[in-house]
């Protein structure tokens, strides 16, 4: 019997990428795909891959198609709310790809659909991890994470009682575009130069997140969460090259290194045949490449938001929806030419420190809404 999959958010990067690998998989059956705006693209992917049900959010284009009698045989959706409709079962797999705090809604909405839920999606981990833990659990749904560092890491660790003996694990960074570049220049750093990641491919968000290190904040949040660890077992070391996704520091005196090369499909394939390990021809490293890895500590001058780490609360709250959109915000701020790229640490330097905001690190989310709530009020102050 072939696996029944869905993909939410499959018109993005990790969506075609996990498509490209469902192109060469036959035991697979595609039960819904999502996007938000891009519908010529879903289209074609419904094609494609013989897809029935798809969901696209945005109201224009979803009159168009839902209009059009071309695509008659297709069940076309506008929100979440078709789940029910779709599953009648659980299904085996779903991979949660919708970038943002859009797609935590989703993600919470479809675990008890699937026996399987693979996520890609950072908020979901960072801001609605007390929510989904419970939901996971409610549901006996299994989690695996997709970000190559928590993948990694995951899996070394899975099956293994090796928790407790660990000292401390190491996430790495590149030191995305601008590591070698003169503090006093980073005023005039255009959005041309903030995007240009020198290992990953990525949209244009997460390519300033790398630049600034936003996106290693965020990732530590994500393993704490995930593996159930305290933030002083964590930290972040500096590897340009990107091949080392994590070194895990055990209490014997071992330490382990995780590489693989840059490649997400790595991590999208081990997720989608879980818990089987199957072979794929994925580009094998070049181990020469590893004779000058260069590993060095950040430095918090240069990577001010670095210093965001001491203001995070020990146990999840609704204080890390504030840090979340507030950088979202102000990344789009950014992008919309209104600041310059200094101020997205600076400003996100002193939201962590008001008092309008430092009281949520004592709440906790009792609803997906409250998340979503907080997001909109938090950039609509940013913007005032």
């Amino acid at each position: 019997m072939k696996k029944k999959i869905a993909i939410l958010g499959s018109t993005g990067s990790i969506g075609k990428s996990l498509l490209s690998l469902l192109r060469k998989d036959k035991n697979k059956k595609i039960i819904l795909l999502s996007a938000n705006k891009n519908y010529r693209e879903l289209i074609k992917q419904a094609k494609e891959f013989n897809v029935k049900n798809i969901i696209i959010l945005d109201k224009k284009n979803y009159f168009k198609l839902k209009n059009d009698n071309k695509y008659q045989n297709l069940n076309i959706f506008n929100n979440y709310d078709c789940f029910k409709k779709i599953f009648k079962k659980k299904i085996d797999y779903t991979m949660s790809a919708i970038m943002g705090i859009d797609g935590l809604l989703p993600t919470f909405e479809i675990i008890k659909h699937t026996k399987i839920i693979a996520i890609a999606n950072k908020e979901s981990i960072i801001c609605g991890w007390y929510l989904l833990k419970k939901e996971l659990t409610k549901h006996k749904t299994k989690f695996l994470p997709v970000d190559s560092e928590h993948f990694s890491i995951w899996f070394d660790l899975f099956n293994q009682d090796h928790k407790d003996k660990i000292q401390k694990i190491y996430i790495t960074a590149s030191g995305g575009p601008f590591r070698k570049k003169d503090i006093s220049t980073f005023k005039n750093i255009s959005i041309k130069d903030a995007i240009k990641h020198p290992n990953w491919r990525m949209g244009k968000k997460i390519s300033i997140d790398s630049a600034t290190m936003v996106n290693k904040i965020f990732e530590l949040i994500e393993a704490k969460n995930i593996f159930n660890i305290s933030y002083n077992q964590l930290s972040i070391i500096i590897h340009p090259k990107s091949y080392i996704h994590a070194i895990i520091q055990y209490k014997n005196g071992l330490s382990k290194i995780i590489l693989h090369e840059t490649d997400m499909k790595i991590p999208i394939f081990n997720t989608l045949n879980f818990p089987k390990i199957k072979s794929y021809n994925f580009k094998k490293i070049d181990f020469k490449n590893l004779n000058n890895l260069e590993l060095s500590n950040p430095n918090s001058k240069k990577y001010q938001s670095l210093k965001l780490l001491k203001y995070l609360p020990k146990i999840s709250s609704l204080f890390e929806t504030i840090i979340v959109s507030a950088n979202d915000e102000l990344v789009n701020l950014f992008l919309e030419k209104k600041i310059e790229f200094t101020d997205i640490t600076k400003n996100l330097l002193k939201i962590v420190k008001d008092a309008k905001y430092t009281k949520y690190k004592l709440l906790k989310p009792k609803k997906i809404g409250d998340i979503i709530k907080l997001n909109r009020y938090v950039r609509s102050e940013i913007n005032n």
